[in-house]
């Protein structure tokens, strides 16, 4: 289990995380969501004690991190992939990890086997994939067998396979009571993988829910309506107590109102429906409702560039 209590970090009068409480709990996934520069990473380095708290605590089974005995037998971590000397074969790394550890040597084997590098155990690491290397980061991590574990964008550089085992892996980690936290910007993916959702935005905390909870939500149900009489029924949706926006293909996107309403007030004005029915919000745009103000980067789409809905131009 991981406790946070008030964490804060500043840096002179920048405050990159700013009075986080939060717990992650074992037999889940836990999913760590948030912007470029939201304070996933910082969060995460405090966690592992690579970076001082400005106040606040954090402990890793019920201690901070600096005081547990063997630390990779407590906590496993993939923060940067490519943080590992690329004179080094995949094997000695994963050797000289495991010998300041006193982890078997036989467990190297095994983590090589589970990763899928058992084939290029000798190989030097500068001449692994993006892929390869994060395979080699989820290695180490697993190597002290801990009962907690942190991702950060552990997907990156995966191929499909690669991805759909890392899902399972995850998964089935969780499922043997161990604790799983994991940031990705990959939110498709994240939807697929993780239980329960912690969300933050300018390093302050958004969202501490259950997956099922965060999609839920008030911005997540809507009701898509397709009709030839669009800005008839648009008038008479807001008069209803809808909330009107116009989605892809020129449906009308209704939030307030239940499919049986939207059919009733289209029914009473006259107008035809070619097409009704409920929507729910993926968590891709949950998401990025939630932390729309949260963004420090915004980009535009240039003049002509802009989707259409059906591959065509308007």
């Amino acid at each position: 289990m991981i406790e946070a209590r008030s964490l804060t970090k500043r840096y002179g009068r920048t405050a990159a995380v700013s009075d986080l409480s939060f717990t992650i709990k074992p037999g889940m996934v836990t999913g760590f969501l948030g912007p470029n520069g939201a304070g996933k990473t910082t969060t995460m380095r405090m966690i592992l004690g690579l970076d001082r708290p400005t106040a606040g605590a954090v402990t890793v089974a019920g201690v901070p991190y600096a005081r547990l005995k063997w630390p990779m037998r407590e906590v496993g971590a993939l923060l940067d992939a490519k943080a590992v000397h690329g004179g080094r074969s995949a094997g000695s790394y994963l050797i000289s990890l495991a010998q300041t550890n006193d982890i078997p040597r036989r467990r190297v084997d095994e983590v090589l086997g589970i990763v899928g590098l058992a084939d290029v155990a000798g190989r030097r690491s500068k001449g692994f994939s993006l892929g390869m290397s994060q395979r080699l980061g989820i290695a180490a991590a697993l190597l002290g067998d801990p009962r907690t574990l942190m991702f950060d964008e552990p997907v990156n550089g995966l191929d499909p396979e690669g991805i759909l085992w890392i899902r399972t892996l995850m998964r089935s980690l969780a499922a043997e009571g161990r604790t799983v936290l994991v940031s990705s910007h990959l939110l498709a993916e994240m939807q697929s993988t993780a239980d329960h959702l912690l969300v933050i935005g300018r390093g302050r905390m958004i969202a501490d829910c259950s997956m099922a909870e965060f999609l839920a939500g008030p911005t997540a149900e809507a009701v898509r309506v397709r009709t030839p009489q669009a800005d008839v029924l648009a008038t008479a949706l807001a008069a209803g107590g809808g909330t009107v926006g116009r989605a892809s293909g020129g449906e009308l996107e209704v939030r307030g109102l239940t499919e049986d309403q939207v059919a009733e007030i289209a029914f009473a004005n006259g107008v035809r429906v070619q097409h009704l029915a409920a929507s729910r919000a993926s968590l891709e745009q949950v998401f990025m409702e939630l932390t729309a103000d949260s963004v420090d980067f915004r980009s535009t789409v240039p003049d002509g560039l802009e989707p259409t809905g059906n591959g065509t131009e308007a």
